[in-house]
């Protein structure tokens, strides 16, 4: 695993419930910006188990790729959010941005 890969997984771990993040606010918390297809792919593994991968989305609050984009739906409405079939609804209230 890189030092990259690491660090993208423990910001994943420190998303709070009931937040999300974009690929691409990740990459910038892990001192890459410009790096967030590097992100989904990182997430597309979801190797970790317990590792909330489903509270990365895609910018401006779409769903983004995954396995399962009903399950991505199902895991966010379970912690209360508001999901359509493509995008959490009040991206910029639940948008968690590190620190």
């Amino acid at each position: 695993m890189t030092p990259f890969e690491r660090k993208v997984l423990t910001i994943v771990s420190r998303i709070p419930v009931g937040r999300v993040a974009t690929y691409g606010d990740v990459a910038r918390l892990a001192g890459k910006p410009g790096a967030a297809r590097a992100v989904g792919n990182i997430m597309r593994r979801g190797d970790r188990p317990g590792l909330p991968y489903h509270r990365v989305i895609a910018a401006g609050g779409a769903l983004g790729g995954y396995s399962s984009q009903q399950l991505k739906r199902s895991l966010l409405a379970a912690e209360g959010l508001t999901v359509t079939p493509r995008r959490v609804v009040g991206f910029a209230k639940i948008r968690w941005k590190g620190k």
